[in-house]
């Protein structure tokens, strides 16, 4: 035994070097080439052979770790905040948002607390620091750790002290939500339940306790949140009739994605939140299932409508994953459909991970921020910034308000930032 204890001290260290400067070795860029597909949780209808609503887009597939590599990798070692501009000059009549969304927490709380601290949005006491306009979270903040309640006892307390000081905390189920109310607890920890008391405890919590309250009332599945007042306040409908010039800045929140062949995606975010909200009702109301495992999956409840079927298809909100993982030519092309219809520039989501870095596809049009926050998957702890600006100008020759309207979208990690997008134009209209 001594002997095996002598090989593991030296052989970690040696691995932990080759895995550094892999990058400088052919034959462990291949390796790190290999298939990983351990992180995703998979539908529970995945290992049938046939599915009502499967329209293609929903089969599971691998990552690459490949995928994951970070050109602005830093050093080992290296861990500092970036600071955060809390008091920032602004120009006399510009209008500016600050927005932050963070990914999938999954039962981390240290990790989460550094996260919101890190990106501005809590100060070191973990309250609301008053220095963002937004705070979003995309859903997934239950399973794979144990800080469950403490996770949602805390987004109740954000919530509270943002709305005092005029802020704004926009929560998302995920997919995992989900699973728990519907009782599939494949992901679930023993010592989880543990800190409900019992299965028991656990199901009344998740149901008619605080958690379900808190989760029919302050969360929705997808959100539109526009970047201006003029458009209206968060997930107010997008109107195809509006003529604004500043009818799509807005931004789209999902965990999973908006899928191009999903049907029920307008009236944008109405129709998804309505059938979100009854197939919810519908769960929690309903006596609570023995969980599976280690009993059969219990599935939805026997009248969910063919509207709440497809919500939780792997091709509806919750579990689509196109966004992340079909090529980039394919949903360059599919994108702007989908943003037309909603009304938004740009889609944010979690649901797939990337363990190194936010991804940013077709100019930004695409971001995904899930980055493996919690201690289960140890990868990057992240957050995205969206700071949005109107800035009145000259008028032009006819006397009309000219405004500069400029969107800043970055990366914020613990030891630099990254900027994804950065839009500017001139638009005509009064704003003020």
């Amino acid at each position: 035994m001594p002997h095996y204890f002598s090989v593991l001290a030296v052989l970690v260290p040696v691995l932990g070097v080759l895995w550094v400067f892999r990058s400088f070795i052919p034959v462990l860029e291949l390796v790190a080439s290999l298939p990983l597909s351990w992180p995703l949780a998979t539908h529970p209808d995945a290992d049938k052979s046939q599915h009502v609503y499967d329209d293609g887009h929903g089969v599971q597939k691998p990552l690459q770790a490949a995928d994951f590599a970070d050109p602005h990798r830093l050093l080992p070692g290296q861990h500092h905040h970036v600071p955060v501009a809390t008091n920032p000059q602004h120009a006399q009549g510009q209008f500016t948002m600050k927005i932050v969304a963070v990914g999938d927490l999954h039962g981390d709380m240290p990790n989460a607390k550094e996260v919101l601290q890190m990106a501005g949005v809590v100060d070191e006491n973990g309250d609301w620091s008053g220095n963002v306009d937004f705070f979003v979270q995309t859903g997934d903040i239950i399973d794979r750790g144990d800080d469950t309640i403490k996770l949602y006892m805390w987004m109740d307390k954000l919530r509270d002290q943002a709305h005092a000081v005029g802020g704004t905390v926009l929560t998302h189920l995920g997919n995992h939500e989900w699973m728990n109310v519907i009782g599939d607890w494949r992901y679930v920890h023993p010592s989880e339940i543990q800190t409900f008391g019992s299965v028991a405890a656990r199901q009344k919590m998740l149901s008619t306790g605080r958690i379900g309250r808190s989760w029919a009332t302050n969360y929705t599945t997808t959100s539109r949140l526009p970047l201006h007042p003029s458009l209206g306040s968060p997930n107010t409908d997008y109107d195809p009739s509006s003529s604004s010039p500043l009818s799509h800045a807005a931004i789209s929140f999902v965990h999973g994605g908006l899928a191009p062949t999903y049907s029920d995606l307008t009236p944008f975010p109405s129709r998804i939140n309505q059938i979100s909200s009854s197939l919810l009702h519908k769960l929690q109301s309903r006596p609570q299932p023995p969980p599976h495992p280690p009993n059969p999956y219990p599935g939805l409840p026997h009248d969910a409508t063919l509207a709440e079927h497809r919500l939780y298809d792997a091709g509806g909100p919750l579990w689509y994953r196109g966004w992340a993982l079909d090529p980039e030519e394919k949903v360059c092309k599919e994108v702007d459909e989908v943003l037309k219809v909603t009304g938004t520039r740009r889609m944010v989501m979690g649901h797939t991970p990337d363990f190194q870095k936010i991804v940013s596809r077709c100019g930004g049009k695409i971001i995904i921020i899930d980055t493996g926050i919690s201690h289960a998957y140890g990868g990057a702890l992240s957050a995205l910034t969206v700071t949005y600006t109107l800035t009145p100008a000259p008028s032009d020759a006819s006397g009309q308000k000219v405004w500069n309207e400029k969107e800043v979208v970055k990366a914020l990690y613990v030891d630099m930032e990254v900027v994804l997008a950065e839009d500017e134009r001139a638009v005509i209209g009064d704003f003020a």
